[in-house]
């Protein structure tokens, strides 16, 4: 994709992006999320049956994951364990929000491009109240709506995409209709493309060069839904990107552009399974990220209930 053609789509989903209803205070693409329509997912709950949708925080250094989480704990103090009377185990986290292992959500602060985030927001200054005012602090209250997984390699009949794959527009609308499911506004659309099978059964690699995602024109569809959140089991972006000198052109087109937060490398698996045997792929999803004023993300352990 030429730097002219992605710069072309990028002003034409950004256009699109600020021609919605009010965002009700630069709340991007949630405007979308309106309460009538968080009710109606409610609906979707038939079952009773929760999947966690994050993967296990890894404290251990690996391929993807060179700087992990750190976790210490903190007590019972040496002496306490076997004393009488009341003591507590204590622990402390550790993390980078940001990486290519840990689940974890992008706040609208989280992707610069031209000097601005969304909405044209300066990036200048970190502590600027119009910069926080897109940090993860703007889903204090969660996410909470219809989720909907379109799982691709169920579609072209693989157990996941290769690195370097892309996720297209015809991927999408083909495995709405093989699933019988079509994404509506507002929605939280979860694109599985197998990074996580993938490197369950063949071991960690170095996902910053290679992996599956989204063909940067497919967030042409997520404009035409009106989709409120997109999550993947890999970092949406597909590596090494097709547009030159744009790394992450999902990220842009996404955050910076259409204010859609995104959730990266969620897992996927338990979710198929579920929604396969159960023949539906929509459901209830809750999203409560931590409270983190002026943070550009978060550790999230989404919940789909079926």
């Amino acid at each position: 994709m030429s730097a002219q053609d992605f710069r072309t789509l990028y002003e034409r989903l950004r256009r699109t992006a600020r021609s919605g209803p009010d965002d009700g205070g630069r709340r991007g693409a949630l405007r979308h999320l309106t309460p009538a329509r968080v009710a109606a997912a409610a609906a979707e709950v038939r079952l009773g049956r929760t999947v966690s949708l994050a993967a296990p925080i890894e404290t251990r250094p690996g391929p993807d994951n060179p700087e992990p989480a750190k976790h210490r704990m903190t007590g019972p103090a040496p002496g306490e364990a076997g004393a009488d009377g009341l003591h507590f185990a204590l622990d402390r986290f550790a993390m980078n929000v940001h990486g290519d292992a840990d689940s974890h959500l992008d706040a609208l602060n989280h992707v610069l491009y031209d000097g601005a985030l969304y909405d044209g927001v300066p990036a200048g200054d970190a502590t600027a109240p119009e910069v926080r005012s897109l940090s993860v602090d703007l889903v204090r209250e969660g996410i909470v709506g219809r989720g909907v997984l379109l799982d691709v390699p169920r579609l072209r009949g693989v157990p996941w995409l290769e690195p370097g794959d892309h996720v297209t527009v015809d991927d999408l609308t083909a495995a709405e209709a093989a699933q019988g499911v079509r994404v509506g506004p507002g929605d939280l659309l979860l694109v599985r493309v197998g990074h996580r099978r993938r490197r369950g059964e063949l071991g960690a690699w170095e996902a910053a060069r290679a992996r599956a995602g989204l063909h940067p024109r497919a967030l042409s569809f997520l404009a035409e839904r009106e989709v409120s959140v997109l999550g993947g089991d890999g970092n949406n972006d597909t590596a090494p990107s097709v547009v030159a000198d744009v790394a992450f052109p999902v990220h842009v087109l996404a955050v910076r552009a259409m204010g859609v937060h995104l959730m990266d490398y969620l897992q996927f698996e338990e979710l198929a399974a579920a929604c396969a045997r159960a023949g539906r792929w929509s459901f209830l999803c809750v999203v409560a990220p931590l409270r983190l004023p002026g943070a550009t993300g978060s550790p999230v352990n989404p919940i789909a209930v079926l």
